[in-house]
């Protein structure tokens, strides 16, 4: 048996992991907070309509259960919402973006740079206090969803632009 070594092929190169991009930790506590603060009045409000409930009607334990449950389900959100939040990314390649999101049910939503035909930025007055935008991708597909929230405004605006550029320079004719 003879040994034949084969000639070396081209060495590649290896190019460096594209790192996915999160939101701003301040999304992070501002989300997290909103989600406490709704659930805590959802139980405040659900607590007051049991007692009178059960007030007026002893056998309505049922009723009383209800703030139980909803404070247990309203905890379960806000301790989860922290990891929810650190889901969402976004992702710039040589081609497209991606974007990322989901705890439970993954999404991941790709988007040419030669399809992109909007850039969108976008604040609420929550969004306002805490120094944050949402980025909005349109393409001429309305089922496209593109969207990443809790971006600090400063690195919203560079993305916006960096993203424009691009599409204007692989416009894809249709």
């Amino acid at each position: 048996m003879s040994t034949a070594q084969s000639a070396p092929g081209p060495r590649c190169v290896e190019t460096p992991p594209a790192e996915w991009r999160g939101n701003s930790p301040r999304y992070l506590v501002m989300r997290t907070l909103v989600v406490a603060v709704v659930w805590v009045l959802i139980v405040a409000v659900g607590t007051v309509v049991a007692l009178l409930a059960a007030h007026a009607s002893p056998r309505n334990w049922v009723l009383v259960a209800f703030p139980a449950i909803t404070l247990i389900w309203g905890a379960c959100l806000t301790v989860t919402e922290p990891r929810r939040v650190r889901a969402m990314g976004y992702l710039l390649r040589e081609d497209d973006v991606v974007f990322r999101r989901g705890l439970w049910f993954r999404r991941q939503v790709a988007v040419p740079f030669g399809r992109l035909q909007l850039a969108e930025l976008t604040k609420g007055p929550l969004d306002r206090m805490a120094g944050v935008s949402a980025l909005r991708l349109v393409t001429a597909s309305a089922g496209t969803d593109a969207k990443m929230p809790g971006l600090g405004d400063a690195e919203a605006a560079s993305l916006r632009d960096r993203l424009i550029e691009l599409a204007e320079s692989r416009r894809a004719g249709l």
